[in-house]
């Protein structure tokens, strides 16, 4: 009897996913795909907390990183217009890889955001990452353009581009 009430665990449910991305331009797109639930129990950093580890410098910010991806085994890259040519994104994309966590990309820039409306899509982040064997981690690496219907796409693919880039993560 106890059987029929049990239901399969989603192992996304589970999921400890870090959100990469610039956060001037996009944290609006960010909050909505957070928002859409496909990761439980996934909370942003408030904007006052991140203002403050940033003013604190660089040691911070990276100590900051290296702290919150520490139980995450994923890294999303949510890429907008801009994403490519951050530093710190670029940090995070580098630990993920050498830390061997599943690692992906999404192109938002079809996210509409009330501030900045639409955005022109960015370059690949995963192409500014030469490996060692000279090829860019872009040859490795997924990056996912949803296309104009993304919310919905987004929201229907997240959980299977998490245990993707989870299974066919770095050896």
């Amino acid at each position: 009897m106890n059987s029929l009430l049990r239901r399969p665990l989603d192992p996304t449910a589970r999921r400890q996913v870090f959100y990469s991305f610039h956060y001037a331009n996009d944290a609006f797109r960010a909050q909505q795909i957070r928002n859409m639930g496909v990761i439980e129990g996934n909370t942003p950093c408030a904007p006052n907390e991140w203002e403050a580890v940033r003013r604190q410098g660089e040691a911070a910010i990276q100590r900051w990183i290296d702290q919150t991806m520490q139980y995450r085994s994923c890294v999303v890259v949510l890429v907008g217009s801009q994403t490519a040519q951050r530093p710190w994104i670029d940090y995070e994309i580098r630990k993920a890889w050498n830390d061997k966590r599943g690692l992906f990309g999404i192109y938002v820039h079809n996210l509409n955001c009330p501030r900045q409306g639409f955005c022109y899509q960015g370059a690949n982040p995963f192409a500014n990452v030469i490996l060692n064997n000279g090829q860019p981690l872009s040859n490795y690496v997924s990056c996912h353009d949803p296309g104009p219907d993304a919310y919905n796409v987004v929201r229907r693919m997240m959980s299977t581009w998490i245990e993707t880039a989870i299974r066919t993560k770095r050896q």
